[in-house]
């Protein structure tokens, strides 16, 4: 029961959350320059036929009622049609959502693989040039732009070196296992740029926590008792310094959806994010609302599943 309740008002926060993010995504493209009708409607149709046309996608009524309409559909689990390819939008969300996943899911996995360790690499040279070199490279990653890495990195491993491939997700002519090989090599470049800019915030909060934890009572009290150092970095001051850790992994969930967007338009890689570009600049309507709930049910889902680990890791948080 208490487990229960412990999960209600965080259960609350994320469905506002939700609606807050609908209705701010459904009023801000209808500030976009330019007439979403012009996506649906020929101009070589009559005035009936265009009216028709507007009427049958509520084009034709005020943004209040349109407002009114779009949330009704949203509780049927309806997301409407695309202006532009006459197709449910869940089906066109559908076709892209395994890339954005499989592109983030690889790059998240990276980044904590790579920049926990380089954490505790920094925290127990604390003060040499080990130290400062990994900080160096950490606030480095945090000050660059997304589209930036990816355009140095495409110009380098992709044009000059010809070391990778520079767009797409896969070859068009690969089958069988070439054909996950050639997604595999696709994948390295748009997830080597969101993991290089995501890097630099593991590492200095996991050197943070970690330089702390050493300099609890618990950790001095283990070394005192002639436990070795190793022992006493890794077994204890590890775990007590990965709970901001766990906690940061649910924060920086958004920003690598916000990256994975920028990433997935300049490789060309056919997820989400590159939906969301296309859509943009067609004025599809309903493909935006539908990619960009989306990525909100997913950021607040993921932000709550951090909350409730952390909350069972560190049974303090509960009373919070």
């Amino acid at each position: 029961m208490s487990r229960f309740l412990f999960l209600l008002p965080r259960l609350g926060r994320g469905l506002l959350t939700i609606w807050f993010a609908v209705t701010v995504t459904f009023l801000l493209l209808r500030l976009l320059p330019g007439d979403p009708a012009l996506a649906v409607a020929s101009p070589n149709m009559t005035e009936d036929a265009r009216a028709a046309l507007l009427q049958q996608y509520g084009l034709d009524q005020p943004m209040i009622v349109q407002y009114g309409i779009y949330l009704w559909q949203l509780v049927q689990g309806n997301l409407g049609v695309s202006f532009t390819q006459s197709i449910p939008v869940l089906d066109v969300l559908m076709q892209r959502l395994p890339w954005t996943l499989l592109l983030t899911g690889t790059a998240l996995v990276a980044t904590v693989v790579v920049g926990i360790p380089l954490g505790v690499l920094a925290a127990s040279h604390r003060g040499r040039f080990l130290d400062r070199l990994v900080q160096i490279v950490g606030v480095t990653g945090q000050s660059i732009f997304v589209p930036s890495i990816g355009v140095l990195l495409l110009f380098v491993f992709g044009l000059m070196l010809g070391w990778l491939p520079i767009g797409g997700a896969y070859d068009q002519d690969a089958y069988g296992l070439a054909w996950y090989g050639s997604v595999a090599t696709h994948l390295i470049l748009p997830a080597l740029s969101l993991m290089l800019v995501q890097l630099g915030s593991y590492v200095l909060t996991m050197r943070s926590t970690l330089i702390d934890a050493l300099g609890e009572d618990y950790t001095t009290l283990a070394r005192a008792n002639g436990l070795p150092y190793r022992r006493v970095l890794w077994k204890h001051a590890l775990r007590n310094a990965l709970l901001p850790t766990t906690t940061l992994i649910g924060l920086q969930l958004g920003f690598l959806v916000g990256g994975a967007v920028l990433t997935e338009t300049v490789f060309a890689y056919p997820g989400i994010g590159r939906g969301i570009y296309e859509a943009v600049t067609q004025l599809d309507f309903p493909v935006l609302q539908g990619a960009f709930l989306m990525l909100a049910i997913t950021v607040v889902v993921a932000n709550m599943i951090t909350d409730t680990v952390y909350g069972f890791l560190d049974p303090r948080v509960k009373k919070a």
